[in-house]
């Protein structure tokens, strides 16, 4: 039977399942004042899964194992602040800060280029390293996000699957964060962060050169299918993909419906991917 939580009231309460893998490789690497912490598995070629805001890289937890049994190793990121990662309280939140963390995790595991899947934030955070450097970048799978104010919907009240979410959210970091008792202060922060990012123009979008698939949700709660049609407009050769009958949450939802289209994507022969090997870093 496939797996399926669309009202994520098994994610509430349980969380992702465990992984049926253990990790290759566990680290923190030090990067502007803060500690990011990071997870490998298997040895293929490196796949780096950027969570969304306010979550931790184990709710990727059904992607890793299908990279793993496809012969990719997923580099699974704790996002600063998030989940096992430190921040620094003084230094405000900004995608552009959240990319040049995820590269400083990628040159200390010597991956020289590798392709992105991103969710929420973290496929903001995706898009911003392929602009600022596509050579690191083979692809970006780019999951239910805006990439300017236009794109994200106006919401009175949270619906409840939106809240199971968050309360979710909230216990893993009680449990996980080096500062369990700071959940305030840091939502504050990434909130701001989101309401105020990223601002790309469509002149900025037109000169991204890396392969880009853009995926949403068709019961997105956040993000308007118009703005994500736009994106695959205006980035050269992006497509456009919509997932039937699942919503901003789709990977924990119906994860054999989203990891399809995020193999597709990975397989796809314009996202040239190269096996892993370490290089030097200086």
């Amino acid at each position: 039977m496939l797996y399926n939580d669309d009202t994520l009231e098994r994610f509430e309460a349980e969380g992702c399942p465990p992984l049926r893998f253990t990790a290759t490789k566990t680290g923190l690497v030090d990067n502007r004042g803060a500690r990011i912490w990071y997870s490998t598995y298997g040895s293929g070629t490196p796949v780096v899964l950027l969570h969304g805001g306010l979550g931790h890289s184990g709710n990727w937890g059904h992607q890793v194992t299908d990279l793993v049994e496809r012969g990719y190793q997923p580099v699974a990121i704790d996002t600063r602040g998030h989940g096992r990662s430190t921040r620094d309280e003084q230094q405000p939140y900004t995608y552009q800060l959240l990319a040049q963390d995820v590269l400083a995790v990628i040159d200390s595991l010597g991956i020289s280029r590798a392709a992105l899947v991103g969710w929420s934030d973290g496929a903001c955070t995706a898009m911003v390293l392929a602009a600022s450097n596509p050579e690191r970048v083979a692809g970006v799978f780019f999951f239910a996000c805006n990439m300017d104010p236009s794109g994200a919907k106006a919401i009175s009240e949270l619906p409840p699957i939106v809240n199971r979410c968050f309360h979710r959210h909230v216990a893993d970091y009680e449990r996980l964060s080096a500062t369990p008792d700071r959940f305030q202060a840091f939502h504050q922060a990434v909130t701001h962060m989101m309401q105020t990012e990223p601002n790309f123009t469509a002149q900025d979008l037109a000169r991204i050169s890396v392969p880009i698939t853009i995926a949403l949700g068709e019961h997105d709660e956040f993000i308007h299918r118009d703005h994500a049609e736009y994106l695959a407009r205006t980035i050269p050769n992006a497509k456009f993909v919509l997932l039937e009958g699942v919503s901003h949450f789709a990977p924990l939802q119906r994860p054999t419906l989203f990891n399809d289209i995020m193999l597709e994507f990975l397989n796809s022969p314009t996202v040239v991917l190269e096996e892993h090997s370490e290089r030097a870093v200086t």
